[in-house]
Parts: structure tokens; sequence; C-alpha cells
């Protein structure tokens, strides 16, 4: 299937890079962090056929902009809501939402900003955890390392953010081999993860906040992700009664790298079961433009 990329411009002038492929209903694919352009390929492809698919690199992420200052979810919420309308002004239909990680966060705070043009949420695994004052003295580290371009001390902070098991980390080590990474990449990645590590030390883990999202919502999530994860999804799951939660056994965090069909055989489906002219919604002040 054919792509394009096309720049979408943020409210404070932050220009996005967007690719778009496919034709059909508005589907929006939102990475998580050390993501880009690239992360959701695998299961964008099984999407193409029906739905015309969205994938934005995240402001930090190259090739969208980097620009100075310290990221907020405010600015990320913008971001992604121009892309959004973007993708409502190419089809004239509001678009199904999905995020992974650290973008299923940023899609939760967007679609409670501003759910006018979202016709559907879908979210998997959702950090929301690792915020607020504990996250601050690891910002505060993997800044240091990145400014002395420690990789390894890059990394080992951001294990204690994701809390990942020492077993995880020494499997997946194993598996990378001898290969080394684009340094071009590997760069992108350490940038944006700066970045994305400022918008999580400023929020919030109250979970309670999520309640009063109304768009029909699908939950994700792999039985052998570690805690707090699952603690965190089922909670999630009660503070959103209303939403499907779909646990799928024998995955992990990585399910969309590992098992890319089944999240979009899930992700169609729930699409499908959507009224095809959902009604409008109450329209919502636009975030204001960080100073």
């Amino acid at each position: 299937m054919s792509s394009h990329d096309q720049s979408v411009e943020s409210a404070d002038g932050t220009h996005l890079v967007v690719r778009r492929l496919g034709v059909g209903d508005p589907v929006v694919l939102v990475h998580g962090s050390g993501g880009g352009l690239h992360s959701w390929a695998t299961v964008a492809e099984h999407l193409t056929q029906d739905h015309e698919v969205w994938l934005p690199a995240r402001r930090g992420y190259g090739p969208s902009d980097v620009p100075a200052g310290t990221k907020s979810f405010r600015t990320e919420t913008a971001d992604l809501l121009a892309v959004i309308e973007a993708a409502r002004r190419s089809s004239g239909r509001p678009v199904h939402l999905v995020g992974a990680s650290y973008g299923a966060t940023l899609a939760l705070h967007t679609t409670l900003a501003d759910p006018r043009d979202v016709r559907s949420l879908a979210i998997f695994e959702p950090p929301l955890f690792a915020a607020g004052a504990q996250v601050a003295p690891l910002l505060d580290r993997y800044r240091a390392a990145f400014e002395r371009d420690d990789a390894a001390a890059m990394a080992a902070a951001l294990n204690d953010v994701t809390r990942v098991p020492a077993e995880i980390v020494t499997a997946l080590a194993a598996g990378a081999g001898d290969r080394a990474p684009d340094p071009v990449e590997a760069r992108r990645s350490a940038v944006g993860w700066l970045h994305d590590l400022e918008a999580l030390a400023q929020d919030s883990t109250d979970i309670t906040r999520w309640s009063s999202i109304t768009v029909p919502t699908l939950l994700l999530a792999g039985a052998d992700t570690w805690e707090p994860m699952p603690t965190t999804m089922n909670t999630l799951a009660r503070a959103i009664p209303a939403a499907r939660y779909v646990v799928w056994p024998g995955q992990s965090h990585f399910v969309t790298m590992t098992a890319p069909t089944l999240v979009a055989d899930a992700l169609r489906q729930f699409f499908t079961a959507q009224p095809a002219d959902w009604p409008s919604r109450p329209r919502h002040r636009r975030p204001s433009r960080d100073s």
C-alpha cells in the first residue's frame, strides 16, 4: 500500500510529520516513547484495506520538530488535536483514535480535552503509574546521562521509569545480540524520551480523572505485562466502566511488535461495532498555547 508524508502545523507553530496510507474511515495511531513513524507500521498494514491510517511522529521525535523548552501534555494534546482535525477535514468523518503506552496516555488527555472529532478511543497499556514527583529525579538522571551521551545510564534511568523487570531487560539485550542500533534513530529516540519524561514529570497519577470520558472506549492489555501495569489497567477499567476491556493471554507490553495481526483484528472489530453516524459531541474549549 502506497503512503505519503505531510506536515501538520500545531497551535504553537510546531510542524508534525504525518504518514498517511490506506483508504476509508480515518484512524490515528499514536506511538509511545522511543517510537516514531515506524512504530505502528506493521499494525497499520493490516488496517489499510478499509481505513485511512494517520501515523504522526510526535513533537520531539524526528522528522517532526523538536521545539525548545519543556514539553507538557498540554502542548502534545494541541498537537494531536491538530492531526485529528486534519484527518477529519480530509475525510469528512471523525477519527478512531488509538494510542500505545505513552501514546495511550496522550490519547486519554486529548479525548478528555476535546472529544468532538473522536469517534472511538482505543488505548493499550498507558503508563499512568509513571508520573509526577516520582519521575522528576529520574528525569534529572536521564538528562545528565543524555548530556554526556551515556547510553547505558540513560537505559538504566528509563528502566526505573517503566519498571521493566531485570530478567526482561536481560532477555531483550540478549535478543539484540551484537546488532548496533542505527545512530540517527537512536539519537531521535533519546531526544524523544527526554521530552516525554518532561511531560510525565508534570502529570498526575490520578486515574479517576478519566471517568468523564464518554467516547466508546476499548482498553487493551497483555496478560504477561509486569506490575504495576495490570493493577493500573484494572483501575482504569473501573474508572471508565462503559469501556470494553480485553486482556490477551501470553502477550506483553510489546504486543504491537510481536502480534500485530492480533492487535489489528481487535481494532478492526471495535471500529466496525461503532455507529456509522456517531452523534456530534459538545464543543469544548481548545487547550490554550503554552507560554
